[in-house]
């Protein structure tokens, strides 16, 4: 009898382990079945938004003012953000004070601040030489600078000075707990980016506190281009602050197209898992049929449309 209770709670333990074991693996093959889905909903919708802003109407300029684009379709929804280039500041343009006060604003410290800020200076400089390059010489393995124009951002990450914290920025937490993102480094600077005015619709907070506005104001502007984004400059007239004649709406000709979509799980039911693709693209007037060339592609990327959505 004892050996009939031990063999029954033996098979009753192997069948709850094989029962748990197919339920993850079941959980686990749809979750990633949805994330393929979700990933290909995004991709068409980036793919719609690139055909609305290139190949669009005559006032198809007006849209690539918008910073947003919702797309609903029959297998979910997608948002879609529109962010000039214009929004952000340029590694090969800027100036050592800019890049300083754009660090600071993001919290680094001022010692730290000025020596990524003269590293990046070096770095594109083309006269080699100078402490920034022993420095290099030393490392394992030793690396030396460009020396000439940045052509991706993550050679920040080689700068003197830089770390993955500042560049890819980090999550604090709110008052209700919860993680929220802080600014990151990447997402205020571009190789192709402006030096004199920037996007009001698209630029990272981080740009406005550096021009000048303080956080009350940064707040007031996020809030007021989320419910209607700024449509030309009359709308900018109303801003004020030290910075407000540097701030603009629009770009010219290269954009970071991204897209966040989520599956549609019933009619007024969505999934809570979400994906995001961008494209760094260009987009030229005088190509004929070829007006957008894809500079760059990035299927896993993060956007804050999801913080709020």
């Amino acid at each position: 009898m004892l050996a009939v209770l031990w063999l029954s709670a033996a098979l009753a333990a192997i069948a709850f382990s094989v029962a748990s074991t197919v339920r993850a693996e079941t959980e686990r093959a749809s979750t990633l079945a949805d994330g393929v889905r979700t990933y290909y909903l995004a991709t068409g919708a980036l793919a719609r938004a690139l055909v609305h802003v290139a190949y669009g109407p005559r006032d198809a300029a007006l849209s690539r003012n918008t910073p947003y684009m919702s797309f609903n379709m029959p297998g979910g929804q997608a948002i879609v953000e529109v962010i000039p280039d214009t929004a952000k500041l340029s590694l090969n343009e800027g100036k050592q004070e800019d890049f300083e006060g754009l660090l600071r604003a993001l919290g680094v410290e001022p010692e730290r601040a000025r020596e990524i800020a003269a590293g990046i200076i070096h770095w594109r400089t083309p006269s080699p030489g100078g402490a920034f390059d022993q420095f290099y010489a030393s490392r394992t393995p030793t690396f030396q600078a460009r020396h000439a124009s940045f052509e991706e951002v993550e050679e920040v990450l080689l700068v003197k000075g830089m770390t993955p914290e500042i560049f890819h920025g980090s999550y604090v937490r709110d008052a209700q707990g919860r993680l929220v993102r802080q600014s990151a480094f990447k997402d205020c600077v571009s190789v192709y980016g402006t030096a004199h005015r920037f996007d009001a619709n698209s630029a990272d907070p981080a740009i406005f506190s550096w021009l000048g506005f303080p956080p009350d104001d940064v707040r007031r502007i996020m809030e007021a281009r989320r419910l209607r984004p700024f449509r030309d400059a009359g709308e900018l007239g109303q801003i004020g602050g030290p910075g407000a004649n540097r701030l603009m709406v629009g770009g010219n000709t290269i954009y970071t197209i991204r897209a966040t979509a989520r599956l549609r799980l019933g009619p007024e039911r969505f999934s809570d898992l979400r994906r995001s693709v961008s494209a760094l693209v260009k987009l030229n007037e005088n190509m004929g049929p070829q007006r957008i060339h894809i500079l760059r592609w990035n299927d896993n990327a993060v956007s804050e449309v999801s913080a709020w959505w």
